[in-house]
């Protein structure tokens, strides 16, 4: 049923204008917040699970070289150093 008084009918429109300006500034906020996080995320440096791994793998086989090195050059110290007190110089 419409209403004969045109002052209830501009007000609908406006009213209906209002909803649809609202629902059209939401969906582009929407829309300008997805555009700017993925700005970000593009923006910073992630790397694959298997990148990591394979630079977790590396790092440890360095630090149980190096452990065997520290090794090497402790038991080498030890003998010079034995070496040095018991021999003639």
């Amino acid at each position: 049923m419409q209403s004969e008084n045109p002052l209830i009918a501009d007000f609908v429109k406006l009213m209906n204008s209002a909803a649809g300006t609202v629902a059209g500034m939401a969906r582009e906020a929407g829309e300008s917040g997805k555009e700017r996080f993925k700005e970000f995320v593009g923006g910073v440096d992630f790397v694959s699970r298997e990148e990591f791994e394979t630079v977790k793998a590396l790092a440890t086989k360095a630090l149980d070289e190096n452990e065997k090195l520290k090794n090497q050059l402790d038991l080498l110290e030890a003998r010079l150093n034995g070496q040095g007190s018991s021999g003639g110089f």
